[in-house]
């Protein structure tokens, strides 16, 4: 790895504008000190005669591989088959790929200034020095869980520090404590929040896998390996969509997305996925790929089949670039020319091969053959900090002094970000709660008003053509709703429609959007709103979820409409994070975001298993996420409307055998609760009297079922009061209270397993507050455990129906 001294000059004026700095920068008395020269650009002056006198490469201190055989201590570093090998090369042959894979030149980003040299040095040491006591407090107990340090990739930061500014959004993954200051945030605040305290990033909910800031657009921390990649391509989209909507404001943005990922998380599916994404589309994302060698341990080359990631983008037409991480002058280089084409062009890889000197956490046992050997030789061979001091005072870059001073400038800085933390208070417990959902479950949405200006950015983006067009198709669902003959997708689709319109900031993503989907819920979306607002999706569900999140995160509305709920399954993780990241994130992020889609097991549906699973189940455990289901037109119109104008995320599950069986009126306009049950058919006075009353609970197609055989539950004596469960959680316990002081029985129809299903946890709530209301047991019909055959002689066994509720009913009133 060589630097060519003579080249390192100054930057052409139109790189990008330089971050408020994270660390302490050189004062002004050692900015005196640095040799001068006639200025060029913005980016700073020359950086002095002995530099300019300079031509021929200067080797760096790394090593070659046998030279690093030699210099090991015993002499045994094995270089076997998947062994970590240094990636040396120079700038000029960078720039010959660089022209090959980007199809422009690179020769304007030869010169970096003296000044830009020593932010990066100053950003790798704040980097390592602040690894460093982060180590120590973790051993010392005041950081815990895990943890995971970034020593020997210094270079990374550097470049992020060089190229982007605050406007820019960045999304890293758990190792992320130099990327955040990197990006600007304060150290002490980084630092406090990994001390679990209130004066942190998060206020102390996030940690040292979690760090967000709102102000640098910092948005993650990610901890599950790769899901970082959908959310940052859902923020470069959301780039495009203010442009679209404020093109004055935005007519000379270059704002721009990176996402860093790990050279073995860039092997996950999610890549592809999002390669396309952001090729499709023209996105501006830099897919930063940090290229270490391993995984916890294991060499990646023995797991993966191809290593060069950057080349990944080929077939989507994304270019790409490999440097050397060990060569902080090139990779700031080449970091410069791809974040510009990034800016200006569309989305690219880079990949940074590094050795990361630290093992996976602090509790890493490293027992993968030669890892202890390879990070010995590593530190002491490629080392980025140690080859840029030697290529800096070599070649007149710097003296050993000025090196000493920035240096002792991060040691301060770093020192007093650790009293900031040790002198920060422990938040409240009370936090916890306050940071459940951005809005309250009680919030009447009616009352919230919409966005000023959407008629005029619905003029400016909507031809008129498709805007007399959308209208007269809504003025055809109104009157359907009139004549109480609108389907449940028609509900939906009315509420999605007029909800676009209200507010601009509201997108859509679907499979088969152009075509309605299979209920017609986002008809005539895309033909209205265009293809940016309205997104047809391939077919994997967890990544468009994942957009979803980012442009969520972003001041974006998004929709997310699964077709069968069950295909949500795909994006367990994304919709697990979307309703982790409010409190996560201190409450500095909203998580607007709204899936919704047909689900639920009907009496002899005959879809099989896939199909009939009980998907509002498996997402009830999740933190922050509220769930409803809607089984007329009237609450899936009412529901839809409110989760859309929520700032948290919700799920809208509708009754697959009834999206367009069930039909009737709306209440329109009308946002409903998201907090409330629904009484659909009260039990009568002398059944009451006679305690011959029972609550039946239920949900989906189980109202259908439970509505159906009261009346012959009527004519054997009894009587039920029905309460639709439209919101599953929160749970509303007052609307079931008010029932059970009057019928003191309570029957669950519940179209999930019975272990682990949302009946359990209705039923355990009745028992744990509504106790002394029961004169019996709630009595649970439940699906068995076993998976639903598509036979309808075996389904019978599994699902519970109406006749399931006759005999209850009669049970409990014996």
């Amino acid at each position: 790895a060589a630097a060519v001294g003579g080249a390192l000059m100054s930057a052409s004026t139109d790189a990008a504008p330089a971050l408020r700095p994270a660390f302490v920068a050189p004062t002004a008395a050692l900015h005196n000190k640095l040799p001068k020269a006639p200025s060029a650009g913005r980016r700073g002056a020359l950086v002095g005669p002995k530099m300019q006198e300079v031509s021929d490469p200067v080797n760096s201190a790394l090593l070659s591989r046998d030279e690093a055989m030699d210099r090991s201590k015993n002499n045994k570093y094995e270089w076997e088959w998947g062994n970590r090998q240094a990636y040396t090369t120079d700038w000029a042959t960078i720039k010959d790929e660089f022209v090959k894979s980007f199809g422009v030149s690179a020769d304007q980003w030869d010169m970096i200034s003296k000044e830009d040299l020593l932010k990066g040095y100053g950003m790798m040491q704040l980097s390592r020095l602040f690894e460093n006591a982060c180590n120590q407090a973790y051993m010392q107990g005041h950081i815990r869980g895990f943890m995971h340090l970034d020593n020997g990739q210094e270079a990374i930061p550097a470049m992020i520090f060089d190229t982007q500014t605050k406007d820019d959004k960045k999304h890293s993954y758990y190792r992320e404590h130099t990327h955040a200051l990197a990006s600007g945030i304060d150290p002490g605040r980084i630092m406090a929040e990994l001390w679990m305290k209130e004066g942190g990033t998060c206020k102390g909910t996030g940690g040292s896998m979690h760090i967000y800031d709102v102000d640098t657009n910092f948005q993650g921390g990610w901890a599950l390996v790769s899901e970082q990649l959908a959310y940052a391509t859902g923020a470069a989209r959301s780039i495009l969509m203010d442009r679209l909507n404020y093109p004055e404001q935005y007519k000379d943005d270059k704002r721009m997305t990176v996402v860093f990922i790990g050279e073995g998380g860039a092997q996950n599916g999610r890549m592809a996925e999002c390669l396309n994404a952001a090729a499709k589309e023209k996105l501006p994302i830099l897919f930063l790929v940090i290229d270490n060698g391993r995984a916890i341990n294991t060499f990646t080359p023995d797991v993966a089949t191809n290593n060069d990631i950057y080349k990944l983008g080929k077939h989507y037409g994304v270019p790409g670039l490999k440097v050397d991480g060990t060569n902080t002058v090139d990779t700031m280089r080449a970091g410069r020319a791809v974040t510009d084409y990034v800016r200006n062009e569309g989305p690219a890889i880079m990949q940074v091969h590094t050795f990361r000197f630290n093992g996976h956490s602090p509790a890493d046992p490293e027992h993968e053959r030669g890892r202890k050997d390879e990070k010995k030789w590593a530190r002491a061979s490629a080392d980025p900090i140690v080859n840029f001091e030697q290529v800096a005072v070599e070649s007149g870059i710097a003296t050993q002094e000025e090196l000493d001073a920035v240096k002792k400038e991060q040691q301060a800085a770093v020192k007093a970000a650790v009293k900031f933390a040790g002198d920060s208070p422990f938040p409240p417990a009370s936090l916890a709660a306050e940071l459940e959902f951005p809005d309250r479950p009680e919030t009447d949405y009616n009352a919230r008003a919409a966005p000023g200006d959407a008629d005029e950015i619905n003029a400016r983006t909507i031809p008129a053509d498709r805007m007399e067009a959308v209208q007269a198709h809504i003025e055809q669902l109104r009157a359907k709703a009139e004549a109480e003959a609108l389907t449940i997708g028609d509900a939906v689709n009315l509420a999605i429609l007029e909800e676009m319109l209200r507010d601009p900031s509201t997108c859509i993503h679907a499979e088969d959007l152009q075509a309605g989907s299979s209920y017609d819920i986002p008809k005539m979306t895309q033909q209205t709103f265009g293809r940016l607002r309205a997104s047809d999706e391939i077919i994997d569900e967890g990544h468009f979820i994942g957009k979803a999140l980012g442009e969520g995160m972003n001041g974006k509305r998004p929709i997310v409409e699964l077709m069968n709920t069950n295909f949500g399954i795909y994006g367990i993780a994304e919709i697990s994070s979307c309703g982790n990241t409010y409190a996560t994130t201190g409450g500095q992020f909203d998580m607007p975001l709204t899936i919704l889609g047909a689900g639920g097991t009907a009496p002899n549906q005959a879809l099989g298993a896939e199909h009939s699973q009980p998907f509002h189940a498996y997402i009830m455990g999740i933190p922050g996420l509220k769930i409803c289901t809607a089984s007329s037109p009237d609450a899936a119109y009412g529901l839809t409307k409110s989760m859309i104008r929520d700032n948290g995320p919700g799920c809208l599950i509708m009754p697959v055998k009834m999206m367009k069986e069930a039909k009737s009126g709306i209440k329109l306009g009308q946002c409903d609760r998201l907090d409330k049950c629904v009484v659909l058919h009260e039990a009568g006075a002398d059944a009451i009297k006679a305690r011959k009353a029972v609550t039946v609970l239920t949900y989906l197609h189980g109202c259908k079922e439970a509505m159906t055989v009261i009346p012959e539950i009527q004519a054997a004596g009894f009587d039920t009061e029905v309460i639709e469960l439209r919101s599953l959680k929160p749970l509303d316990l007052d609307t079931i209270r008010k029932s059970l002081e009057k019928t003191n029985k309570c029957i669950l129809l519940d179209e999930s397993t019975r272990s682990g299903g949302v009946g359990a946890t209705v039923s355990a709530l009745i028992h744990e507050e509504l106790f002394d209301l029961l004169d019996a047991p709630v009595k649970r019909l439940s699906m068995t455990d076993a998976p639903v055959p598509y036979a309808s002689s075996m389904e019978v066994a599994v699902v519970k129906r109406g006749s399931d509720v006759v005999d209850a009913v009669a049970e409990l009133c014996k």
